[in-house]
């Protein structure tokens, strides 16, 4: 396979292909060239590609990742809640050892608080790999009040930053 340039011997045989409709990719198999010297030598000859395919696929494709991506944060935050939970059920502590390798555990009402922060964690770092998968959306109204709200706090520091401004007996403009 020539991975340099196409002879002007080729090009016709590059137009017939071109005009049946195949691709950069095909051409190339076809010929025994390199897809990118049929890129160069089509451009040179002003013949371009159809990538409407390849768009649509790349879209469906996105499209099913972002589907997973969804499932996975749902996954996450359904174990996050989990966790959550076995903080305040009882919890079996075990322990296999000894000389005699004995086995012994006890039923206790809820974790301990070191373990009951290991809970937490755990299920904080669910939650925070689900929002990063998944980022929570904000409400069209949500985003108007920060904007609202911001504008108000903007305008309340103006009048503030003129009122130290101003001299005593002074009217603020």
């Amino acid at each position: 396979m020539s991975d340099g340039y196409m002879g002007q011997d080729k090009w016709d045989t590059l137009r017939t292909l071109h005009a049946e409709g195949l691709g950069r990719n095909a051409i190339a198999r076809e010929m025994g060239i390199a897809p990118a010297a049929v890129s160069r030598t089509a451009a040179h000859l002003g013949l371009t590609f159809d990538r409407s395919k390849i768009q649509a696929a790349t879209t469906a494709r996105l499209a099913d990742l972002a589907e997973r991506r969804s499932l996975l944060a749902e996954d996450l935050i359904t174990d996050a809640e989990k966790l959550r939970a076995q903080i305040w059920q009882p919890h079996l502590y075990w322990d296999w050892g000894g000389k005699d390798h004995d086995y012994g555990d006890k039923l206790a009402d809820e974790p301990t608080p070191g373990d009951k922060r290991a809970l937490m964690g755990a299920a904080g770092m669910a939650i925070d790999r689900s929002l990063k998968l998944a980022p929570a959306e904000v409400s069209a109204g949500g985003e108007e009040e920060a904007r609202s709200m911001l504008g108000n706090l903007f305008t309340g520091l103006a009048a503030l930053a003129n009122q130290d401004h101003e001299q005593p007996g002074e009217e603020a403009e």
